[in-house]
């Protein structure tokens, strides 16, 4: 990284704002405090890449990026266990190579999907898991955490069918999953029932199912 990286910048303007005499926000802040922005952040870049607003992508990507160095920074400062950004890329380069085999050591020709079944398969051996729903976060949205568990069920061949009316419908596209997905919220409002509750509920059920 040159000297005029806009990356160091970035280390140096942060250290600056939680260092003192910088900014009393800042400084305030911690990794629990930041946890909003960072979902906001990430919620705004999709909004730009589903609009394809380029200057929007950069500006909003330039927040996530903060909220990494932001997070980097304040975990310099912990008692114990103190992480700095450069220790958060070192993991990340280290990861990337070592889920790539087929890249940085043996360099195979391999699909996308065997790619992605291979990065399921070190992933779990490296963490030791021995549920397909082990490292699954269960306070992510309901729609997103339904989803997740589902495609884990697939991967480890444990998929029931939950209910081959909708399971098998013919002619299905994002039109007609969203109109779908819209009547059953509108179902729950008419019934008064929070949909994201409910579906949380299921998915936590089938968590403990798969498992």
């Amino acid at each position: 990284m040159n000297a005029n990286s806009n990356l160091l910048r970035l280390v140096e303007v942060m250290d600056t704002l939680r260092s003192p005499g910088g900014c009393p926000w800042d400084a305030e802040q911690t990794h629990q405090s930041l946890l909003t922005y960072l979902l906001e952040e990430t919620y705004e870049f999709i909004d730009a890449v589903e609009r394809d607003d380029r200057d929007d992508m950069v500006e909003e990507l330039g927040d996530v990026l903060l909220q990494v160095y932001f997070h980097s920074r304040i975990g310099q400062e912990r008692n114990e266990g103190a992480f700095s950004i450069e220790d958060v890329a070192g993991a990340i380069c280290d990861k990337l190579i070592r889920r790539h085999p087929h890249v940085f050591q043996s360099a195979e020709n391999l699909t996308s999907a065997e790619v992605e079944g291979n990065w399921e398969r070190l992933k779990a051996a490296e963490k030791s898991r021995k549920s397909p729903v082990d490292g699954v976060p269960l306070n992510q949205p309901a729609l997103a955490l339904a989803s997740k568990l589902l495609h884990r069920a697939e991967q480890h061949g444990q998929l029931a069918i939950l209910d081959e009316r909708f399971t098998e419908l013919a002619n299905v596209s994002e039109e007609t999953i969203g109109e779908l997905l819209l009547s059953v919220v509108s179902l729950a409002n008419k019934h008064g029932i929070d949909p994201e509750f409910a579906l949380r509920a299921r998915a936590r059920n089938l968590a403990a199912e798969i498992q």
